[in-house]
């Protein structure tokens, strides 16, 4: 069995740094995530899990959202290692471009609406 990694200290207060300066991206979709809230589904932005930090993750419904700029386009082995270590602990990660986010807002919101009532994305 897997040995247990917490989140440091440092991974704590980068993810609080992170929180204090989020891209153009990440504002607009906590905005629509934040609506969610009146149907009982909380995201935290910046979440840590392990030795990650998550753009944002729904702890209830084992749901992480990452949003990915041009950056993440030299960084795909790295980016897979995160996403199996987040399903080793039991979430179901949605990626999407930074983008989608900002030009279909509503069909961004379509598929994480899908994965949060457990339908396939």
């Amino acid at each position: 069995m897997q040995k247990s990694k917490r989140s440091t200290p440092k991974t704590l207060h980068r993810a609080w740094e992170l929180r204090k300066e989020p891209t153009p991206a990440e504002t607009r979709l906590w905005a629509y995530l934040r609506t969610l809230r009146e149907e009982g589904i909380h995201f935290r932005r910046q979440h840590s899990i392990g030795p990650y930090i998550t753009d944002f993750c729904a702890p209830r419904r084992h749901l992480v959202i990452e949003l990915d700029g041009s950056q993440h386009i030299d960084q795909e082995e790295y980016d897979t290692e995160r996403t199996v270590f987040l399903e080793s602990k039991g979430y179901r990660v949605l990626r999407f471009w930074n983008g989608d986010v900002m030009n279909d807002i509503n069909g961004v919101m379509g598929v994480i609406q899908n994965a949060i009532q457990g339908k396939p994305e």
